[in-house]
């Protein structure tokens, strides 16, 4: 039986992080799409997607905090994995309010993204009962 190809969805305002995260994605052999807001990625991007998100917590217009809220309401299963400079208990509070499968301190330890994004891949959520 063929595999799934997941992507990972990159969402970060800063174009040099989205490059890197990029080259550190297509390293690790996953296919990956850059967004710079949570707004374009809502535009351009299918939330019922097989892969996994990987957003900056603080942005411009949208929260990347909405998007929890956004994925829901479209029953879509998408993981998303929080990266933040701002690394306090509020934060990680409200990522984890959010419904965030992993959170991240920049500058990210880029093997334990990875983990963690390829534990995502191997533990796909399972739609609950309402």
């Amino acid at each position: 039986m063929p595999q799934t190809r997941h992507t990972v969805f990159i969402i970060d305002d800063d174009a040099s992080v989205r490059r890197s995260l990029g080259r550190v994605m297509t390293s690790a052999g996953f296919d990956s799409v850059a967004f710079a807001s949570v707004d374009e990625f809502r535009a351009r991007a299918s939330f019922q997607a097989s892969g996994c998100i990987v957003a900056d917590m603080t942005m411009l217009g949208t929260s990347s905090l909405d998007l929890g809220h956004m994925l829901k309401a479209a029953d879509s299963n998408l993981p998303v994995i929080f990266v933040t400079a701002q690394d306090t208990e509020e934060v990680r509070a409200a990522a984890r309010e959010a419904g965030a499968a992993g959170f991240f301190r920049k500058p990210v330890d880029t093997q334990a993204l990875v983990d963690a994004i390829q534990w995502t891949f191997d533990n796909p959520r399972r739609t609950q009962p309402a």
